[in-house]
């Protein structure tokens, strides 16, 4: 788990990797790709990957604006050498030798805008970029960040299986975000150190499907059932209490960025030999009677080795785990049917 420190902490290391000099650097060269990299999440982002010293190679695309954004991260002492790519005719290249891509792009939620709106933009581009790393880049670990994952993973999968690449242990939606606003709304009730909270957050990544356990936290609090209701609405709702506080101008970008650079962080440990490496991510799953869910997963130099159980739910969480479950589906059919299309 990469910690709130990282962000401190990593132009110093990178700094001392260049000294040591790259003919006698242990980290392997790994190449990170962003797709969707000038938007409001993707430019925060590229800027984060562009901090972790175990990127060699950041790759920027976008439809347009991402030679400027390309230009400015470049210019920061870190390891990675940066290129940007712009336009459809460049998505190959930007895609070539990945190890990891991660996909911020499509369009924020924005007032008045309903979930069917955001489906219906997002969904597209997500299968047409899906359709695109299954050519250029079939192995790489793909990280879905683009709304709504509930729905966004399944058309993936739906793409890679008719292209006949698809690895279940390589296509993780990126849940962290979750996790991210479990563990800070929780530490502030608790009153404990944020840094030393860890809560598991299952279901999905929207309204009801996000379940966070507080039941299972550490460290434990003894938290009232009227507290632990409101967290969990309060960790369900994250994203309308972002977009409302900034009036409909915007949604959680610099979180989400965040939180992506987190999870992102996580896969590239576990490439590079790291053990034993866990985090909460959305990917398909026997864990219920579902095909895609949430759920902490142990990552491995192949994408994740095993998806872990849900250990002892409350009665609280298991109530949760039953009212979610019908949204859930509903979501995953919408997906699968779209990409079938």
């Amino acid at each position: 788990m990469m910690k709130p420190s990282m962000l401190r902490s990593a132009v110093s290391r990178c700094s001392q990797l260049s000294r040591r000099g790259y003919a006698t650097n242990p980290v392997p060269e790994r190449k990170v790709v962003v797709l969707g990299a000038a938007g409001g999440i993707g430019q925060p982002l590229s800027l984060l990957m562009k901090l972790n010293p175990l990127v060699s190679s950041l790759s920027l695309y976008d439809i347009a604006g991402t030679p400027g954004v390309a230009a400015a991260v470049s210019h920061i002492n870190t390891r990675s050498e940066v290129v940007g790519y712009q336009g459809e005719e460049q998505l190959g290249k930007a895609l070539e030798g990945a190890d990891i891509v991660i996909i911020p792009a499509g369009v924020p939620r924005k007032p008045g805008m309903t979930r069917d709106d955001l489906f219906n933009i997002n969904a597209g581009i997500v299968k047409g970029l899906c359709s695109a790393i299954a050519k250029y880049c079939p192995h790489a670990l793909v990280n879905m960040i683009s709304n709504p994952v509930n729905s966004t993973v399944p058309i993936a999968a739906e793409v890679f299986k008719k292209a006949g690449t698809y690895d279940e242990r390589r296509l993780f939606g990126v849940t962290t975000l979750d996790v991210v606003r479990a563990k800070t709304f929780y530490a502030g009730k608790a009153k404990v150190p944020v840094a030393e909270v860890n809560v598991p957050v299952v279901g999905g990544h929207a309204g009801i499907t996000i379940l966070p356990l507080f039941s299972q936290a550490t460290p434990q609090a003894n938290l009232d059932h009227d507290l632990i209701q409101a967290l969990t609405k309060r960790t369900q709702d994250g994203g309308t209490e972002v977009v409302e506080a900034k009036a409909g101008k915007g949604s959680a970008t610099l979180s989400m960025a965040y939180a992506g650079a987190i999870f992102a962080d996580a896969c590239l440990k576990s490439l590079n030999g790291v053990p034993d490496v866990v985090e909460c991510s959305y990917v398909q799953s026997s864990v219920t009677d579902l095909p895609f869910f949430a759920s902490k997963v142990r990552l491995g130099k192949n994408g994740w080795d095993e998806v872990l159980g849900l250990g002892t739910l409350s009665d609280f969480g298991n109530q949760g785990l039953e009212n979610l479950k019908g949204e859930l589906q509903s979501s995953i059919e919408k997906g699968i049917k779209f990409a079938n299309q």
